[in-house]
């Protein structure tokens, strides 16, 4: 049997990539805000119904690009669940990371314990939107303008997802979305920064070209976060077909939870209902009294061919460049160190057949 893999990168059609890459050999731009780069800017924020989109190389240097165009200095008030380029983006902004445990409803930044964390040096809240699960984002907007602080949206799962008030990615100064191989929108590598308004847009833009204005000037300090045109076409190419994808990754992750639900100790995670959901992944939690804990579980499935993955493990806060921050103290975050001993997500992506999930699904049933 072949092996499964929590994820499988979505392509364009090779012949329509080549077609459209041609321009390149034609114009020998490669990269710099070039025609093709434009043309997916244009038609991502037509497809996401939103203004003020700046495409970038990367998500994590996303993160970076808005931390740089909002000059900040001092704390940034985070989540410790959630992967690394949330809290590196900080450090590397010269900035210092302060960790607030996570809500156990949707393993979110718990905002009733942000204020508690809020100093003097606090210049701003980065909340991620776990698995594509919305925050608190009306909450956090309360505290933020509360004590004047810039609000900053990890949104690499939030793809497209919205709620009652519109796009998720509306909320906050910015919001970073990933265009990693394994997003439900990718371009290879790439990312994009949607801007609250066109200023925050205009210093991004700055921000992600080393800080250059102009041939003459350089007024302060960026980084090369420019998207290749190579990236871009691919990025043109998968909005055509990235809401037949969700549709797909939709069946799986219902026939999964139908499947799961009289399974005992085992829960899946789930957003409200009135959230318009990506399906970016499939987070269970292995509960103490399932047959098995879940690194158990995790090398049973490898075992069998099926590689899913510990989301988000190890904690950020253990990891040997934060675990020495007050506030990484494992005592103060129980929740985000219950929530990393016991997730697991399974395989979902477009293409993954029944009898594949079947497979994934009879792991954990048959154990005893």
């Amino acid at each position: 049997m072949s092996n499964i893999y929590v994820s499988r990168p979505l392509l364009p059609k090779f012949d329509e990539y080549t077609l459209l890459i041609r321009s390149i050999w034609e114009n020998n731009i490669l990269t710099n805000n070039g025609p093709l780069l434009q043309r997916f800017e244009r038609e991502l924020s037509m497809y996401l119904g939103l203004e003020n989109i700046s495409v970038v190389a990367n998500g994590m240097l996303g993160l970076t690009t808005v931390l740089q165009a909002m000059d900040l200095k001092g704390e940034v008030i985070t989540s410790p669940y959630s992967f690394v380029a949330t809290t590196h983006s900080i450090l590397m902004s010269g900035l210092k990371p302060v960790f607030v445990d996570i809500s156990p409803s949707d393993f979110n930044i718990d905002c009733s314990l942000i204020e508690g964390a809020i100093t003097d040096e606090t210049c701003a809240i980065m909340a991620v939107h776990c698995y594509g699960n919305p925050c608190a984002v009306e909450e956090i907007e309360r505290i933020a303008q509360r004590y004047g602080l810039k609000i900053i949206y990890d949104a690499a799962h939030a793809f497209n997802v919205s709620t009652s008030a519109g796009s998720l990615l509306r909320e906050g100064d910015a919001s970073v979305l990933s265009f990693h191989a394994t997003k439900v929108m990718n371009t290879f590598e790439g990312g994009a920064i949607v801007s609250r308004d066109s200023a925050i847009k205009d210093a991004v833009n700055i921000a992600r070209n080393f800080g250059i204005t102009d041939e003459d000037n350089i007024p302060f300090v960026g980084a090369n976060a420019k998207m290749s045109e190579l990236h871009a076409a691919a990025g043109i190419l998968q909005l055509r077909t990235v809401a037949d994808a969700i549709a797909e990754r939709r069946e799986i992750s219902d026939y999964y939870t139908s499947e799961l639900a009289e399974i005992n100790g085992i829960d899946v995670i789930e957003p409200d209902a009135s959230v318009i959901r990506n399906y970016s992944y499939f987070p269970i939690i292995v509960r103490d009294d399932f047959a098995v804990d879940r690194d158990t579980l995790y090398k049973s499935m490898k075992s069998n061919g099926i590689f899913a993955r510990k989301y988000f493990y190890p904690l950020l806060s253990n990891l040997p460049m934060y675990k020495d921050l007050p506030s990484a103290a494992s005592g103060l975050l129980p929740v985000a160190q219950y929530a990393s001993a016991h997730v697991l997500c399974l395989p979902i992506y477009p293409g993954l057949k029944r009898s594949d999930q079947d497979r994934v699904l009879n792991v954990i049933t048959g154990i005893k």
